[in-house]
């Protein structure tokens, strides 16, 4: 079958000349770093959820220290809608794009449209092999042997667990799993490896018994959840790789009565998880740093716009480093987050 939106390359680069009046064939190819004094600047997230509330935050600090107009966009529509809001900003003209793809195996071609035209940096989840100028975020295959780690902290003897997780097209998504596979099957390091969902992968100690994605769904989410309880009583843990699964494994968890029976070991620092390292419900979990995401993603696209060296590294990644949340680091880790983000 014929992938959309390898046909839809082709016509976005249309429309971005039309669009933009350029008769010059040879400015589609290779935009310049310009010396914009306020550039207007854009930030798409992969969907809607606090995490992204975190990363505006961020966006927009920056926007206010660097002097730029900041336009923070969350599809709703998946791909599709991802793929609109690019159009849409090529036309629109805007100084700088970052992205976090939600296919970037088969978002390439629009990436690469895009970036014909503004400068295109990737976040969150990155797009390899595409024109992007950075990818800014952490290792996500690290994160994830991180993530293992600390299951293999709360269930010492081994156990049975289940993976959920929002869409496995992702990149991040996909080495964020296949990190915490390795690692509780004490496998040798490989970010390219990865084990297809389906049947049981067992270890020594450990068997990961499936991973259930829910496509952003909130209430597939908890189904999911709500069905590995009813076909897998006995299961030893849970692991949430977005940051809404935790919260809604704690709410089928609670619904079943069984908070405290099974151990949930989580991404993200959605305030649900954080109260639950707190009352002992969630054994940890694993936080990115989604303002500094906003704010760096900002601040070098800024540079960019202002003809300024944006401090990219020749691998073409800003690491912002992944950190382990336990219930000592919490308060202090939780406390400082309410106050970059304005919240009481």
């Amino acid at each position: 079958m014929t992938n959309p939106l390898h046909l839809a390359a082709p016509m976005l680069a249309s429309l971005i000349l039309i669009g933009c009046g350029d008769s010059d064939p040879g400015a589609a190819t290779s935009p310049q770093a310009g010396t914009v004094a306020s550039p207007r600047l854009a930030y798409v997230t992969n969907g809607v959820a606090d995490f992204w509330t975190i990363a505006k935050a961020g966006a927009d600090a920056a926007g206010v220290d660097q002097g730029a107009e900041v336009d923070v966009l969350m599809p709703t529509g998946g791909v599709t809608d991802q793929k609109r809001m690019l159009e849409d900003l090529v036309t629109r003209q805007v100084d700088g794009i970052a992205v976090s793809p939600i296919d970037p195996g088969n978002q390439v071609d629009v990436i690469d449209a895009a970036a014909a035209r503004t400068p295109v940096i990737t976040h969150d989840s990155d797009a390899p092999g595409s024109a992007r100028r950075c990818y800014i975020g952490m290792d996500n295959y690290d994160a994830g042997r991180m993530c293992g780690r600390l299951v293999k902290e709360a269930l010492p003897d081994g156990g049975e667990i289940f993976i959920f997780v929002g869409r496995i097209e992702q990149d991040n998504a996909r080495r964020r799993r296949q990190g915490v596979i390795d690692e509780l099957l004490d496998r040798d390091a490989d970010p390219e490896r990865f084990d297809e969902p389906g049947g049981p992968l067992a270890g020594s100690k450990y068997t990961v018994l499936g991973t259930l994605t829910d496509q952003f769904d909130r209430a597939k989410a908890k189904a999911n959840v709500e069905d590995v309880l009813s076909r897998h009583p006995d299961v030893d843990g849970m692991v949430g790789l977005f940051a809404y699964n935790p919260p809604l494994i704690l709410e089928a968890l609670d619904g079943a009565g069984k908070t405290g029976a099974v151990e949930v070991i989580a991404f993200d620092e959605d305030e649900e998880t954080l109260q639950g390292i707190i009352d002992g419900s969630v054994a940890g979990t694993i936080v990115q740093n989604p303002y500094m995401y906003g704010y760096k993603s900002i601040e070098v696209l800024s540079k960019i716009a202002r003809g300024e060296d944006p401090g990219i590294p020749e691998d073409g990644m800003i690491a912002i480093p992944a950190r382990t949340i336990r219930a000592a680091d919490v308060e202090a880790f939780w406390a400082d987050l309410r106050e970059k983000t304005g919240k009481e």
